[in-house]
């Protein structure tokens, strides 16, 4: 009897904690990043499919002023911890989906593939780019956005970032990031 009790605690703690997104606060983050988590604004993140961690820990690095546009500051400023892993968790279970033209160029998908082999993007974010735990999703992202993230990780780390992604990308050529982005962007 006294472990059924501690199990039904346990189950009561655990619901407790799960907090639910406010409807306004996902109107708000849809409003850039898709209502359904997919971006379709050019330069805007897909947050559908991303790892729980990985959101969790960029939200709180933005919340705190360490990262992010000054518009993502100002909306993250006073959001709950709580409310942050409601969002983190919401998004993570959206459905992602490549943005990408639908027509694409089989040469430089290869160029793409190859060079993510290369440089092994699978390591860190699995084989099908999926990502994992504080390692991005970045499979189906936003082809210019990827574009533009795996530049400044080269050429000038912002705070707040993986000092990996910089040693990663040293070296690699402007050729290389628009092939890599190009097919990563249309990965399921």
């Amino acid at each position: 009897m006294f472990r059924l009790l501690l199990i039904a605690l346990g189950l009561c703690a655990v619901c407790c904690v799960r907090a639910q997104v406010p409807a306004e606060r996902l109107k708000m983050c849809g409003t850039c990043h898709g209502a359904d988590g997919v971006s379709l604004t050019a330069g805007v993140p897909s947050l559908a499919g991303q790892q729980k961690v990985f959101l969790e820990n960029q939200l709180v690095l933005i919340r705190e002023g360490l990262r992010g546009t000054e518009l993502m500051q100002k909306l993250m400023h006073g959001v709950s911890d709580k409310e942050i892993v409601a969002i983190a968790e919401h998004y993570s279970r959206a459905t992602p989906r490549p943005v990408a033209e639908k027509k694409t160029d089989a040469t430089l998908i290869e160029r793409g593939r190859q060079a993510a082999q290369t440089h092994r993007c699978g390591v860190c974010h699995l084989a099908d780019h999926r990502g994992q735990n504080q390692v991005p999703r970045i499979a189906g992202q936003r082809e210019e956005y990827l574009l533009e993230s795996m530049r400044a990780f080269r050429d000038k780390p912002k705070p707040g970032t993986d000092t990996i992604m910089s040693a990663a990308l040293y070296g690699v050529t402007d050729q290389e990031l628009r092939a890599l982005a190009y097919f990563l962007a249309r990965e399921k």
